[in-house]
Formats: structure tokens, C-alpha cells, sequence
């Protein structure tokens, strides 16, 4: 036998090695999936809450015609999305998120970026017909579907 085919099965078993390391690798990088339970931080979020003359739900006794009406909370896959919106003679003046995934320094990471840009995306669109952020998927969906109940909520 030739001694370059006694090293071809080794090279072969030594590759196989490599990719399934590196796949084993690539798999436990995975964020996770966090049930619904694990996935509390109201608290926190809801000390953002904006509108100092707004309260806690319908105020009526506003002379602007200013109204804060908070949407359902939507579970998405990385945790609860929930958003607030303030209305002032039917128009969406503020939008805030009262929850958004929270769970660890990623979660914060794409909120940092994302929200802000949701909640300019609602105030120049005026509805809940809104882009996706880039890399914020599944936050971006639970922000719209929560904005629309919220909206529905208000009659709009």
C-alpha cells in the first residue's frame, strides 16, 4: 500500500473532529429561550414611564384632549413587549415602552438602539404601520402588535 493512503482515513477522522467542534461550538452560542415567567422586568421599565400629566389611564379632565392608553403586553420570543402611547387631540404625541426584553447585557444592547428608533418611527408614521429595526426582529413585531392594540384601544 502506498503511504499516502494510510493517512488519508486520518485526515479524514481529524476534519470530521474540526466541524463537529466547530458546530458544537456555533450550537451553545445560541442565545437561550427564557419562559415567559423568567422574562419580569416591569418594574424597571415602568419607572420610564412618560407623561407627567397623563396618569394612569383615561383622563378625561384634561383641557388638551390628552389621553395615555397603554397596549397589551405581547410575548415574543425573547420576552414580554409592551408600549404606552399619549394622545393629544388624536394624535400620538409620546410613545414609550412600559416592558421590552431585559434579560441580560444583549437584550439592553439592541433596546438601546431599537426603541428609540421605534418610538420615531410611530411618531412620523402616526400609526402602527412601522419598519422592523435591523437586528431587533422579534422586539420590533411586539412593539407593533402592542402599539395596535393600544391604537384599537383608543379607537383610532
Amino acid at each position: 500500500m502506498h503511504p499516502l493512503r494510510k493517512n488519508r482515513p486520518l485526515r479524514r477522522i481529524v476534519l470530521a473532529s474540526a466541524v463537529t467542534a466547530s458546530g458544537l461550538v456555533m450550537l451553545l452560542a445560541l442565545k437561550p429561550h427564557t419562559a415567559p415567567a423568567a422574562a419580569v422586568a416591569p418594574a424597571p421599565a415602568a419607572s420610564s414611564s412618560s407623561g407627567a400629566n397623563s396618569g394612569t389611564g383615561s383622563g378625561g379632565s384634561t383641557a388638551t384632549g390628552t389621553r395615555t392608553v397603554t397596549g397589551e403586553t405581547a410575548q415574543t420570543r425573547w420576552g414580554p413587549v409592551q408600549v404606552k402611547i399619549t394622545l393629544t387631540n388624536g394624535r400620538i404625541t409620546d410613545v414609550s415602552a412600559v416592558q421590552s426584553p431585559s434579560d441580560n447585557p444583549r437584550d439592553q444592547e439592541i433596546n438601546s438602539y431599537a426603541l428609540p428608533e421605534l418610538r420615531r418611527e410611530v411618531l412620523t408614521a402616526q400609526s402602527a404601520k412601522i419598519d422592523t429595526v435591523s437586528g431587533a426582529t422579534y422586539t420590533s413585531d411586539g412593539y407593533r402588535q402592542s402599539l395596535q392594540s393600544a391604537l384599537d384601544s383608543a379607537g383610532l
